[in-house]
């Protein structure tokens, strides 16, 4: 019987270290709901295999985005920049904390939804310097505290000086945010 169960251990944990390859941002509570097991056991799974909880993955792919991205440091970004394609695409994730919430309540400033989502589309420009010139957006609904932000953002025009990003924000699948953001490329910093 000892046996059958290290099989199955070990089919679990070679799927599970497929799969957080694969997508390094997914849960304790994601994974153990996918192979029907506890979160202790997710947990243990990972220590075993030497893979750190998600806060741990979530910042080391972003150091690494981070290296790509020219006209943001790391602390001009807010969330996490955890895929970036400049030019053409990039992800950040922003968990919502008490330190993001309006005062007495459980719902998050719309201003840190609104900064992810705009350097965000200032890191996927490809230029040393840009600024966003002007921004269409929506919020649809108030973010709540604990809820994990998955910004997308795709560079859909691309002229000289500009380019046109398109920003969704998503809680899982519901989208909260939109917004379409032109984006200038700044040739020249420094005046006389």
């Amino acid at each position: 019987m000892r046996k059958i169960y290290r099989l199955k251990k070990r089919e679990r944990q070679i799927k599970l270290s497929e799969r957080l390859h694969e997508n390094p941002f997914l849960t304790d509570e994601e994974l153990a709901e996918r192979y029907s097991v506890s979160v202790q056991t997710i947990r243990l799974d990972r220590l075993e295999l030497g893979i750190p909880e998600l806060r741990e993955r979530i910042k080391n792919v972003a150091e690494q985005k981070l290296e790509q991205v020219k006209p943001l440091q790391r602390y001009d970004i807010t969330g996490e920049l955890v895929d970036l394609k400049l030019d053409q695409s990039a992800v950040s994730i922003l968990e919502i904390s008490e330190e993001h919430l309006v005062s007495h309540t459980l719902f998050a400033k719309d201003h840190y939804v609104f900064a992810q989502a705009n350097s965000l589309a200032v890191a996927v420009v490809n230029a040393q310097v840009a600024q966003t010139g002007a921004a269409r957006i929506r919020f649809i609904r108030p973010v709540k505290l604990k809820e994990r932000l998955i910004a997308r953002a795709i560079a859909r025009s691309q002229q000289k000086d500009k380019t046109i990003v398109r920003i969704e924000t998503r809680v899982q699948d519901e989208l909260v945010f939109s917004g379409s953001f032109h984006v200038y490329k700044v040739m020249d910093t420094h005046k006389a």
